[in-house]
């Protein structure tokens, strides 16, 4: 198992650590509930530092990202960050990421851990097409996720970056916690605000130990990845892995609206075809009208207990108070105020089809 940077800043603070996409990881402090409303409610920090980065240089930079990606990353200007996901050849994805224009023909590429070697070779196989230069820099970088409502009031002395001027979704690389060059992005997995702090592994300690001496009077806690699920779930962002892998496509998860058809990429006449033609299972949000906690592969079945999909991602909403999830479910069962039924342990409990997102800030 690989060690993260601040591996033994978090063992200090008492972190549960668990193997987590091939790395040690810290998966809760406190308590799940705890972390969650701490960044509900005032400001938190997850090391996310397992995340992968790639950076795509070249005149052909952004060619490689049109065949590679779904979305449309010619409509990026420098500054801005774009989710996208990468589809491979047969209907699935290989992996949602993040793309941020750094500078013309230049671009970073934010992965998911466990797809790591997974992603640069893909990548690298389209590669020998566009010959750009493609480096991967994971294994040196760090990344901080800095979340809450309170975090520009809180953050705003440590640069002289006007943090509330960064929109959602824009990134600017300037100084921050004593450090010259850093991205800062309004980017997040919690829907409550706040910033992913991108710096090389020999500055992350300077900087989480700075963050938290400008946030102590604001409440601050570090957060585990336990409270990053819950916090995402109750979104309804996608899980790479549990909502979507290898089988599910783009249109069947929702994720039409970062596969642009008006470029050609990797399986893209398939996909829109299967657009035009119409899908016969769709994600769906749900919650529980009874008492229940809906987990990963429980069953889903209709009135008649046929089964008709599976839970992808289910917890208790630490905000709601009730059990929410995502599943595949037939066309037909996927419209709003639809009930459906989730086989929780040896009890069928009635669930309502949703409009996301869950929580409503």
């Amino acid at each position: 198992m690989k060690k993260i940077a601040l591996s033994s800043i978090h063992e200090s603070l008492g972190a549960k650590i668990v193997p987590f996409a091939g790395y040690n990881m810290p998966v809760q402090y406190e308590g799940v509930n705890i972390e969650h409303e701490t960044v509900r409610t005032r400001i938190g920090v997850f090391d996310v530092s397992h995340m992968g980065e790639f950076l795509i240089e070249g005149e052909n930079s952004l060619a490689l990202i049109q065949k590679v990606t779904s979305n449309d990353a010619s409509k990026l200007a420098i500054g801005d960050a774009q989710y996208s996901c990468m589809p491979n050849e047969t209907g699935g994805i290989i992996d949602d990421l993040i793309c941020y224009k750094i500078k013309e023909e230049t671009y970073l590429l934010v992965v998911n851990a466990s797809n790591i070697d997974k992603d640069w070779n893909w990548i690298a196989k389209y590669n020998e097409e566009f010959n750009a230069t493609m480096r991967n820099l994971s294994d040196a970088y760090s990344l901080l996720a800095i979340q809450g409502p309170k975090s520009i009031e809180a953050m705003q002395a440590l640069t002289s970056v006007d943090l509330a001027s960064i929109p959602f979704y824009k990134f600017k690389i300037g100084d921050f916690a004593g450090i010259e060059h850093v991205i800062i992005s309004a980017t997040g997995y919690t829907g409550s605000g706040g910033f992913e702090i991108y710096c090389k592994n020999n500055e992350v300690e300077q900087v989480w130990n700075t963050v938290f001496e400008a946030g102590a009077s604001f409440g601050i806690k570090p957060i585990g990845l336990a409270a990053r699920d819950t916090l995402r779930l109750e979104m309804g962002y996608c899980l790479y892995g549990n909502d979507i892998n290898d089988t599910t496509s783009p249109i069947e998860a929702g994720l039409g609206w970062i596969t642009k058809f008006t470029k050609d990429f990797v399986n893209s006449e398939s996909l829109k075809a299967q657009k035009e033609k119409g899908i016969e299972r769709k994600l769906v949000a749900f919650q529980i009208d009874e008492k229940g906690v809906p987990r990963h592969d429980y069953p889903i079945v209709d009135e008649n207990e046929n089964e008709i999909g599976i839970v992808t991602s289910g917890t208790m909403s630490p905000s709601l108070k009730k059990g929410i999830g995502l599943g595949y479910v037939p066309k037909q069962h996927a419209t709003i105020g639809s009930e459906i039924y989730i086989q929780v342990r040896k009890k069928t409990l009635k669930a309502t089809v949703v409009k996301l997102p869950f929580y409503k800030n």
